[in-house]
């Protein structure tokens, strides 16, 4: 009686396997159909001994989405941007306690459309806001302390533009600690990211 018996989808048999196959269909008429069974259990692992049987492998990974790269671009960018902003806020304060305020005014925006509110004031301008830094801790009897900016948020609305919030301190050889609030808004420029505004209360 002749056996059909189903191959494996993968295979291609050249002259060698169809050598062994015809060996192996002989044999299993010489032992007996009442084998048939087991000739179809180890059919698979006979084939998978031949040397040129083609063996799966794993498949490749997935390649990413454009989707996935154009989120992990973003995020990226997104991280280098807090990080050269908190660089320019952390310049600021190193200037400040060195007594630099031309230092410390570097973070800021040098343009007459800079803008600066502080309580009831409105100052325009990078040349009058660092003159305003002059008369209230430059001049006769002032200190500028140590200064300290805490609990900072920074908010990216767009590659470039952010709003940055967070609490300043100042240390007085006295002992006194003003602080209070602030609020800027950055751009960022071919030179870098810059203050364009600035509102700062005292609490």
């Amino acid at each position: 009686m002749a056996v059909n018996v189903p191959l494996h989808p993968q295979c291609d048999f050249g002259k060698h396997q169809k050598q062994v196959f015809a060996l192996i269909l002989w044999g299993l008429k010489m032992a007996g159909m009442h084998k048939l069974w087991l000739f179809l259990a180890l059919f698979p692992v006979l084939l998978m001994a031949q040397s040129d049987y083609p063996v799966p492998t794993p498949s490749a990974r997935p390649a990413e989405t454009p989707n996935g790269r154009q989120q992990a671009a973003a995020a990226e960018q997104r991280a280098d941007a807090e990080q050269a902003i908190r660089h320019v806020l952390l310049s600021q304060v190193e200037a400040w306690n060195h007594g630099s305020l031309e230092g410390f005014m570097n973070g800021y925006w040098r343009s007459p459309d800079l803008t600066f509110y502080s309580g009831g004031t409105v100052t325009k301008g990078w040349e009058p806001t660092l003159k305003r830094y002059r008369e209230r801790y430059k001049a006769a009897g002032k200190e500028m302390g140590h200064l300290e900016f805490q609990d900072l948020e920074i908010d990216l609305l767009s590659r470039r533009s952010a709003v940055v919030m967070g609490r300043w301190k100042l240390t007085m050889s006295d002992g006194k600690t003003p602080h209070g609030l602030f609020t800027l808004i950055f751009k960022r420029f071919p030179v870098g990211w810059r203050i364009v505004h600035d509102h700062t209360s005292a609490e």
